[in-house]
């Protein structure tokens, strides 16, 4: 029997098969990929492109890979930034407020406009409101001259809803409530000025025009006394003069006719009186025959002999009244 040697252990090993040894290839090949790549991020400056595909997901999975971020974050914000700029553009054109808000505007404009015939500018038109004074009675002899007058805008009272009609009236008063009633009037545009009517005193305007229309006039002085409380013989005077009212052919015996108290009249009024008898302005109370010439004439007064100057003058209709004196000439 012959010895034979022992068999060589490498002889014994299996041949490797095609798959295994395929295997085995890709398994260097992914160990030397893994080597390749983590030696080329160290260095930072050696890339293999046909590597970069296969290592891609463990860059964005890898901390490393998220220093670059900070540098790419302002790009996402700056698309973000204007975003809200086209919203206000994109929603004024959709909401339909505007378009239907229009129509509603008018309405407040509207709602005013029949209140406006209610405060009339001149003696003509209808008064649309009654004025009512708690010191002026239905039953009061002058009431229905003031308050024609009142709700006309000529003649105005105080504060409480008093009108005062026992209260004198001045110069300066009067001339104003005589540019209220004869705004109308055509007259001079001349300018007057007086040596006691400071240049910033409240009733220069109507003192003016009271002149320029004829009503009234200063004294030889250059004077006006404009706080002076006016006689009545100067209210009749002064409305006979701006209407141009021609005396009678016989003025005094007119005046001894109607007035008890003739022989008080002053001579300088004594024509106008007259003419003013006869137009039918003069109003006296409780007398109608008594003219009490030279006291000073009240608010009352004044508004019952203003409102017969209007009726003289074809503005106002006539108010039948006991305390008018004389006879209305046609």
């Amino acid at each position: 029997m012959t010895n034979s040697p022992p068999p060589d252990p490498r002889s014994s090993r299996t041949p490797l098969g095609f798959d295994e040894f395929l295997a085995v290839v890709l398994a260097l090949a992914a160990l030397g990929g893994i080597l390749f790549w983590s030696l080329s991020r160290s260095g930072r400056g050696f890339q293999i492109p046909s590597i970069l595909p296969l290592v891609t997901a463990p860059e964005a999975r890898s901390p490393v890979a998220l220093t670059p971020q900070p540098q790419a974050s302002p790009e996402p914000r700056a698309e973000l930034a204007p975003i809200p700029s086209p919203a206000p553009e994109a929603i004024a054109p959709e909401t339909p407020v505007t378009p239907r808000r229009q129509p509603v505007a008018p309405f407040p404009a509207i709602v005013p406009v029949p209140t406006t015939p209610t405060t009339p500018a001149s003696p003509e038109p209808s008064p649309t409101q009654q004025v009512k004074f708690q010191d002026v009675p239905a039953d009061y002899w002058a009431y229905p001259f003031i308050t024609a007058l009142a709700e006309r805008g000529i003649v105005r009272g105080f504060s409480g809803g008093y009108y005062k009609p026992t209260d004198p009236v001045t110069r300066a008063e009067y001339a104003a409530i005589l540019q209220e009633a004869f705004n109308q009037l055509p007259g001079s545009d001349t300018q007057s000025k007086f040596t006691d009517v400071p240049e910033n005193f409240w009733g220069i305007p109507a003192i003016n025009r009271a002149i320029q229309l004829g009503f009234l006039r200063g004294y030889p002085d250059n004077t006006f006394k404009a706080q002076q409380e006016i006689p009545r013989a100067q209210v009749l005077v002064s409305l006979a003069s701006g209407l141009n009212l021609a005396p009678p052919a016989l003025p005094e015996q007119v005046l001894e006719k109607f007035y008890v108290d003739a022989d008080q009249i002053p001579n300088y009024a004594r024509e106008r009186i007259a003419a003013a008898t006869t137009a039918g302005l003069v109003v006296n109370y409780p007398e109608a025959n008594q003219l009490r010439p030279n006291i000073k004439a009240t608010r009352a007064d004044v508004a019952a002999s203003v409102y017969q100057a209007l009726v003289r003058a074809g503005r106002l209709d006539p108010i039948q009244s006991p305390y008018i004196a004389g006879v209305q000439q046609q």
